[in-house]
């Protein structure tokens, strides 16, 4: 089988050494981390120029290393092939290797930022605590952003909305993946935390879902679009669902 895997950066270090060893084709596209910070309406329809760039004659299916990502997929259309995209909120669950592992984190810990070795190192505003607004679902807009975007009244009223970005956070959990060279990555979050003062974590990995999306090994933690289908959210465990055209 020949996979076409459309990724979003963060995933880069866990999706090339996954595709090394599949037992499939994968030929990877890596899109930029900044796509989410487009918005959802922006992201899904550059995600569907991606997807209809494919070639329906070459490959068998798009694996698409997304979650619904704050409404980032919602509504991209399968074009001339199959789209696999894992049933998750955002890619925390797919470091974490399960929705259900997640929940019960996010439970048990709700103030929490987390991070990763993708999070930082394709991430130019991490650390910049003053002036940078952070959502764990992939935005992340300084000030200067919003000024150029919204004018400086907007911007203003926004972080006096939001605060400094993180008033909700006390802890901060960094997801080691089992990838070389993940120490500086860790030491770099650990860092950020005691500066924060916050509680720092260290939580195990789990590549299941990676692995079987670029593994061909699709069971009920993915969802498979039909060609003409499109995906919508379906505002319960399952996540996202089709929506037949």
């Amino acid at each position: 089988m020949r996979l076409s895997v459309l990724c979003c950066e963060v995933f880069y270090r866990e999706i090339c050494s996954l595709v090394a060893t599949s037992p499939h084709q994968c030929d990877v596209q890596f899109l930029p981390k900044g796509l989410h910070d487009l918005g959802s309406e922006k992201m899904s329809a550059r995600l569907q120029e991606c997807l209809d760039a494919v070639d329906s004659e070459r490959y068998d299916a798009i694996a698409l290393v997304y979650g619904l990502c704050n409404n980032g997929t919602v509504g991209i259309q399968a074009p001339g092939l199959r789209i696999v995209i894992p049933k998750a909120h955002d890619c925390i669950a797919l470091f974490m290797g399960s929705r259900s592992r997640y929940r019960e984190y996010f439970d048990a810990h709700p103030g929490t930022y987390y991070r990763t070795s993708g999070w930082l190192e394709r991430d130019d505003t991490s650390g910049a605590a003053d002036t940078t607004i952070p959502q764990q679902l992939g935005l992340s807009m300084s000030y200067q952003q919003l000024v150029d975007e919204y004018g400086e009244d907007n911007a203003k009223y926004v972080m006096e909305m939001m605060g400094d970005g993180e008033q909700h956070y006390d802890r901060l959990a960094f997801i080691r993946m089992g990838i070389e060279g993940e120490d500086r990555f860790r030491d770099q979050s650990l860092a950020e935390a005691s500066r924060k003062q916050w509680t720092f974590d260290e939580i195990e990995g789990d590549m299941s879902i990676l692995r079987k999306l670029v593994y061909g090994e699709w069971d009920d933690d993915f969802l498979v679009l039909a060609p003409g289908s499109s995906l919508v959210p379906s505002y319960d465990e399952q996540v996202v669902k089709p929506q037949e055209a």
